[in-house]
């Protein structure tokens, strides 16, 4: 019996020293079985806060999938209505696509156009007439400032006092002031109908490439530009009548003058045909 006892005691302090020499792979173990090891569940009954946590949520469950989903589905529902309406009828693809192709083939004429206005029509052929020409197709309005000495250079200068009466300088300054007004507004008009064609081209672009909400603002952009196309339009009628009515009024002072030389000539031939005394 005793020799029993002195095995079992000599086997217990083996395994104590088996176990404390590998003490952190048990404690491991030990931890890893503390946490996989299974629990009791609790019961409603034991733990009645459970039930009613479970009610909450199955309340706010039925609110979310009745009141607030049947409203978002309904919500949901006109929006596709709105969709749907919008991509058939307001701005429907197919008719897009046919407005996109008719801007295509518009830029094309707008090219055509630049093509025509680009054709030379020069044809002076004197140097200080081509230098005028050359002036007055430059639809370039910074050239203005040099169209009066190209004027001069062909039309000439006034004459001074002792060449013409007080009369005639008044009309011919007057008559070269009005033509080359007028020479000068055609070089502005020029300028600004290339602008204007440029516009015109950028506004096609952008119409070639908009999304169709944008239409409403190009279509206002582009009667900003059809009305200031208007304004010059008639600033160039306004100076034709200018124009026109200078050369009445030059007709008719030219009438004048014709009636009051007549009558000094007839003065002078009378007094000529008076005997002397």
């Amino acid at each position: 019996m005793r020799g029993i006892l002195e095995k079992a005691k000599r086997g217990m302090k083996g395994a104590a020293l088996w176990v404390w020499q590998r003490r952190l792979r048990v404690a491991v173990l030990l931890l890893v079985f503390a946490l996989i090891a299974p629990r009791p569940a609790k019961s409603q009954f034991l733990d009645p806060c459970c039930a009613i946590l479970e009610a909450g949520l199955s309340t706010i469950t039925s609110t979310l999938s009745g009141v607030i989903g049947g409203g978002l589905n309904s919500i949901l529902s006109v929006d596709k209505t709105i969709q749907s309406f919008e991509q058939n009828v307001v701005w429907p693809q197919q008719l897009i696509a046919q407005a996109q192709a008719l801007v295509g083939s518009l830029q094309g004429v707008f090219n055509q156009i630049k093509s025509v206005m680009n054709i030379p029509v020069n044809s002076a052929t004197l140097p200080s007439s081509q230098q005028l020409e050359q002036n007055l197709l430059s639809q370039d309005a910074s050239q203005i400032q040099n169209t009066g000495a190209s004027y001069t250079a062909v039309y000439g200068a006034l004459p001074s006092s002792t060449q013409a009466s007080p009369q005639s300088r008044k009309l011919m300054d007057m008559a070269d002031a009005v033509a080359q007004d007028a020479m000068k507004r055609s070089i502005e008009i020029d300028n600004l109908a290339d602008l204007e064609i440029q516009a015109a081209d950028q506004i096609n672009q952008s119409i070639k490439t908009a999304a169709p909400g944008s239409a409403p603002i190009i279509e206002a952009q582009a009667d900003a530009w059809l009305v200031r196309a208007n304004a010059y339009t008639q600033a160039a009628t306004a100076d034709l009548m200018r124009v026109w009515a200078a050369a009445l009024a030059d007709r008719s002072a030219d009438l004048k003058l014709g009636a009051t030389n007549t009558a000094s000539f007839k003065q002078k031939i009378q007094n000529m045909l008076q005997p002397k005394q």
